[in-house]
Formats: structure tokens, sequence, C-alpha cells
């Protein structure tokens, strides 16, 4: 059996979904930092430039409420605390390649097409 045809107003509502959770300007990077290694709270902070330790523990906060990070809290001392992004998370490895594409690209016809 054939799936059914999503609306228009329901393939808007789930852009605006996967938007909600993603958008901004720190969450994708924030993820692909994580992705690449860089497991530690400070580490993360040193991958993502420019970004500020509210602002990062604010969208780590907001990536482990949408399942997309694991925050893991070791007994030890001094405590330590790492994050791990979620199977759930690397499902969207696939966009994020495409965005990265499009990106490259976009950098691309922006430089041909401007006057010199």
């Amino acid at each position: 059996m054939a799936k059914k045809e999503l609306s228009i107003e329901q393939k808007i509502k789930y852009v605006q979904d996967t938007l909600f959770v993603i958008s901004g300007k720190w969450k994708l990077p924030i993820m692909m930092a994580i992705n690449s290694g860089n497991n530690r709270f400070r580490d993360i902070q040193r991958a993502v430039p420019n970004i500020t330790t509210r602002v990062l523990s604010k969208e780590l906060k907001d990536l482990e409420e949408n399942r997309l990070v694991v925050r893991t809290v070791y007994d030890s001392l001094p405590v330590t605390v790492s994050y791990t992004v979620t199977p759930y998370c690397k499902s969207l490895k696939p966009m994020v390649d495409e965005m990265i594409k499009w990106g490259e690209n976009h950098r691309a016809e922006l430089k041909k097409t401007k006057p010199t």
C-alpha cells in the first residue's frame, strides 16, 4: 500500500517542527562539534567560534530536551561531564551534508555574480 501524500499544511508543519528544534545560530554547529569528537563543555566551546558560555549551556540543554544530545556526568574528582550526540541526532547527517554542499555552492554562486 502506497504512503498517502502529505498536504502542504502538513509539510509546512513538519518543516516548522524541524526548524524549531535545530534553528538558530548555534545548534547545528554545536552538534557538529560534538559529533567530531569535542565531548567536553570547554572543547565544544573552543570548537564553535564566538559562542559564549551562557549560550552554549542553554543550547546544550535545549538539545538534550529534544533528545539530540546526551549529557553524562562521571563521578570523579573533579566531576567530569561529557556530551554525545544520539543516534536520533545522527539521522540529521544527510540533511546537514546537503546544507554544507548548498552553502558551498551558494558562496561560489555569489562570487560569480559579484560585480568587480
